[in-house]
């Protein structure tokens, strides 16, 4: 697990090649190993390979979607808010997860945020992709995770540049 943090890095474009159908599946069942509080799992995915709808995802808002452009694969990550109060924390989980089963793979990927968000002035990008995906009222859309095969290689985070000031024993004053 150290080594698949150690090499992770945001991918922001990606190859033309597809993700493969069993790629696909273990991306789906690392999204339903994913734990939630009370083990409620009030998470769901919207797995979209449709180059169409991932580029109509892309007008969501208008900054920070340019993995959006690239991505073979986008995985919306959204949960019923009538089913846990923590439903933020456990799509967060679920989100992380799935980056680091991409990695697992030999897969780039990203997190668009897409909660607190807008789409324009009057919409926030919540609605827009409810209304793109059909995903029902009661469903908040905490992200989406773009997944592919990078264009590039990046090297993870150098040891010595972690901020190892932000760790704390104990107290946090100490």
């Amino acid at each position: 697990m150290i080594e698949l943090l150690r090499n992770r890095r945001s991918i922001r474009k990606y190859t033309s090649q597809k993700v493969e159908a069993e790629k696909i599946e273990l991306l789906k069942e690392a999204a339903l190993r994913s734990p939630s509080s009370k083990n409620i799992n009030p998470w769901e995915f919207v797995f979209v390979d449709d180059k169409e709808v991932i580029e109509k995802l892309k007008s969501c808002k208008p900054h920070g979607v340019t993995p959006l452009s690239t991505a073979p694969l986008a995985i919306v990550v959204c949960a019923d808010e009538t089913k846990n109060d923590v439903w933020v924390e456990d799509c967060s989980i679920a989100s992380i997860l799935l980056q680091l089963a991409a990695q697992s793979l030999d897969l780039g990927s990203c997190w668009v945020q897409i909660r607190k968000r807008m789409h324009d002035e009057t919409v926030p990008a919540e609605k827009y992709i409810q209304d793109l995906l059909n995903i029902p009222e009661n469903f908040r859309v905490l992200s989406i995770v773009t997944v592919g095969y990078p264009e590039k290689q990046r090297d993870g985070k150098p040891f010595e540049e972690l901020q190892f000031e932000k760790i704390r024993m104990n107290d946090f004053e100490k």
